[in-house]
């Protein structure tokens, strides 16, 4: 959040507050209470211990000391070091045309990664990382309780190396495709509405 707003941080195992995210980037073991399933089973995220359980061991993580820390920052073009992923938190329907210009020249199906739960750190950073593909994410307790995400904003993770050819799909996207399902033209001419 604080990154998107301009500022450069450092995540390490020193300053992260989140047990879970601390897990996921490998910087500390998960705790007893979240491996167990018992904490969001006791936050009523899910209707059992067990089905919070499964949802922990279905967490993408990466090894504990694989990496040391982590730098996020806002994208620009002076960039010091490239990223290795870039999260985007936006409307459904940007997401939606970000996600059709990566598939745009394969037109392979997307498959999307979430539990709901962990949805920046693991959803939107993790998997990405680790599988080179995006992955978008309806988003989670923890990022609509303690960021500034809006209602009608979902999250998107995307792979640096892939930002090329989508910002190129989008540019061809953009000529006739976004203006017309944007215009409504197919709905307005079954509504009967006249722009």
């Amino acid at each position: 959040m604080r990154a998107g707003k301009g500022e450069k941080i450092m995540i390490t195992a020193d300053n992260i507050n989140c047990p879970a995210s601390a897990a996921a980037f490998g910087f500390k073991p998960l705790p007893e209470k979240l491996s167990s399933g018992q904490m969001l089973y006791n936050m009523e995220l899910f209707a059992t211990p067990e089905a919070s359980q499964k949802a922990m061991d279905s967490m993408t993580r990466l090894e504990q000391n694989e990496i040391h820390g982590i730098i996020l920052y806002p994208l620009q073009e002076d960039m010091e070091i490239k990223p290795d992923v870039m999260i985007i938190k936006s409307l459904p329907e940007h997401l939606m045309w970000i996600a059709l210009a990566s598939i745009y020249k394969t037109g392979e199906r997307l498959k999307f990664d979430s539990a709901i739960f962990q949805a920046t750190c693991v959803d939107s950073t993790i998997i990405p990382f680790v599988t080179d593909e995006i992955n978008s994410t309806l988003g989670c307790f923890g990022c609509r309780d303690a960021t500034d995400i809006e209602d009608k904003e979902s999250l998107m993770g995307i792979p640096y190396n892939m930002l090329d050819e989508i910002y190129n799909n989008l540019r061809a996207l953009s000529e006739k495709a976004i203006p017309r399902a944007r215009g409504k033209q197919a709905y307005n001419s079954f509504s009967g509405c006249q722009e």
